[in-house]
């Protein structure tokens, strides 16, 4: 008959203690400091470029638009129709919403509207 022999010989891996990184409190604050740096440098870029312009005497085009005043009762149909009679109304409310940047057609008494230059006169 034919024997089998067990090894005991094991064997053994160096045991390595499970590290995970610790901040600490004084840790955090470098590493936001590191992190907002670049924010910094992009708003300190960004405040003194956008200064520029006005700094060098460069005009400045400036639009005047002529206004409507909204009183009781008005709408932006008969705003459009009072402007503009022989255009389409809705176009004009259309041109009027995107110049006055209006959200759903909602008009308050006493809100100046700017009317867009092809319809003043």
């Amino acid at each position: 008959m034919s024997t089998i022999t067990f090894s005991t010989a094991a064997v053994v891996l160096p045991v390595r203690p499970a590290t995970r990184l610790k901040l600490t409190a004084r840790g955090r604050r470098v590493v936001l400091a590191i992190a907002a740096v670049p924010l910094a440098v992009g708003i300190g870029f960004a405040a003194l470029s956008g200064g520029s312009a006005m700094a060098s005497g460069e005009q400045v085009a400036t639009a005047s638009f002529a206004t409507v005043t909204v009183m009781p009762g008005d709408t932006l149909w008969s705003i459009a129709e009072s402007i503009a009679p022989a255009a389409d109304p809705r176009e004009v409310i259309g041109d009027i919403t995107r110049l006055n940047v209006l959200h759903g057609g909602e008009l308050q008494i006493g809100q100046e509207l700017a009317i867009p230059a092809q319809y003043s006169e």
